[in-house]
């Protein structure tokens, strides 16, 4: 997704509110009775186990938005909802430092779990890090720029 400027905030409260409305639809179609046969009753178990997973994401984004109120940004080290230009090899690239939640949204971003995100977070801009992508195999990323909005070239 070509996105001007990223507020994580905004992105963040706009897939918060899509799941809300998403739960909202699965919970109408969520049936109250346990009459009917085996595929009706098949069907309400499906749509309760999707509700509670719905339930979990928004859990999940409310404490990531409560949570991103109380960090702060350091100039020049990588923090989760920085974004960051990096060269990987290809040339530069730019991503949001965020939650799989951001990736949904369509935004390029690198998670703060995946080997990647450990390998860059906390490291200052100009350092050159490695990374294990997968057991053996291990690669370098130049940290280019931190900042907090994307430039409107990405």
């Amino acid at each position: 997704m070509t996105v001007t400027a990223v507020d994580s905030h905004r992105v963040l409260a706009a897939r918060l509110e899509a799941l809300r409305a998403e739960r909202d639809v699965v919970l109408a179609e969520t049936r109250s009775d346990s009459r009917g046969d085996a595929a009706d009753q098949a069907t309400n178990v499906e749509a309760l186990i999707r509700l509670q997973l719905l339930d979990e994401r928004i859990a999940t984004v409310e404490l990531e938005i409560a949570e991103s109120r109380h960090r702060e940004h350091v100039d020049g080290v990588v923090s989760v909802g920085d974004v960051v230009t990096l060269d990987l090899g290809d040339g530069d690239e730019t991503y949001v430092i965020g939650s799989v939640e951001q990736v949904a949204a369509g935004i390029d971003t690198i998670t703060p779990g995946s080997p990647l995100g450990q390998a860059i977070l906390g490291a200052q801009v100009g350092s050159t890090v490695s990374y294990e992508p997968r057991r053996g195999v291990n690669l370098d990323v130049v940290i280019k720029s931190t900042g907090e909005l994307l430039p409107a070239s990405a």
